[in-house]
């Protein structure tokens, strides 16, 4: 079985605390099986050039750039963060070397009122959110959103951005949304919540999505599946998720792996400068 997770973070902090060794000790044991492949998603430049050098260590590792609602907050000037992230995207053939294959995670996120001493600013989030949506359009590359809790003013801003493809990750929103979604070209994935046992409105989200448009991810090292639920997770737990969506599918492993994988491959890696 080979699954490609489209969602983790290795190079947070959590991996070296917690484990001897890093994020490199489980890597090794995992690549490239029964992990083929693996997105690793910036939420800021700093972190994004960190993702940028670890997929240099790994055949199956690639990684996304971008800004995250939440880190938009600790920026005091946005247009230089901006041209920072464009410097870091660089031209096709930088992308290519830097084995970039996405602008993400970007999006809107209405969970916490405040960030330390800082307010949530819905405005900062909102322009953070448009101008990289604009430039993965100019750049032609995939973004993966993060929609938490803002399910609406989320899909509101990408109607207003037709021509920009992606996937909205770890996916919480409604049924019915999910379909849309779909039928204006979008991807949508599933982390280790579908598995939980309170989940119900997130598979039955999954099972609105069509079988092409399905993409799973860990959002490493966070969410892990259960009966993982609250340890360290990292991508080789996704075959939990593997089997809850075998499950649903009413399908073997392999076959909801191999689903998976290929539409993946075709959002990340089919057309992108």
């Amino acid at each position: 079985m080979q699954i490609f997770d489209t969602h983790a973070h290795y190079f947070d902090a959590r991996f070296e605390r917690e484990v001897e060794g890093g994020a490199d000790a489980i890597l090794g044991k995992i690549m490239p099986a029964p992990i083929s492949h693996i997105i690793n998603v910036g939420t800021n430049c700093d972190n994004s050039r960190r993702a940028i050098a670890q997929a240099a260590g790994y055949k199956g590792m690639y990684a996304a750039v971008g800004i995250h609602p939440e880190d938009c907050h600790y920026i005091n000037d946005a247009d230089a963060a901006l041209d920072e992230l464009r410097s870091v995207l660089g031209d096709r053939e930088s992308r290519k070397r830097d084995k970039i294959v996405g602008l993400g995670e970007i999006g809107l996120d209405y969970h916490y009122e405040n960030y330390g001493d800082i307010p949530m600013d819905k405005h900062k989030q909102a322009y953070f959110f448009d101008r990289q949506l604009e430039l993965a359009k100019e750049l032609n590359l995939p973004v993966i959103i993060h929609d938490r809790e803002a399910h609406g003013d989320c899909f509101e801003t990408v109607l207003r951005h037709p021509e920009v493809r992606g996937v909205f990750h770890s996916y919480s929103g409604s049924a019915e949304m999910a379909k849309e979604l779909v039928r204006r070209g979008w991807f949508i994935s599933f982390s280790g919540t579908l598995t939980f046992k309170n989940a119900n409105r997130v598979r039955e989200a999954a099972l609105a999505v069509p079988r092409d448009r399905l993409l799973i991810e860990t959002d490493a090292p966070y969410l892990a599946p259960h009966p993982m639920r609250g340890k360290l997770n990292h991508s080789g737990l996704m075959t939990y998720t593997v089997e809850t969506l075998a499950q649903l599918w009413s399908c073997t492993p392999e076959e909801a792996a191999a689903q998976t994988s290929q539409n993946a491959k075709k959002l990340f890696f089919e057309d992108t400068n």
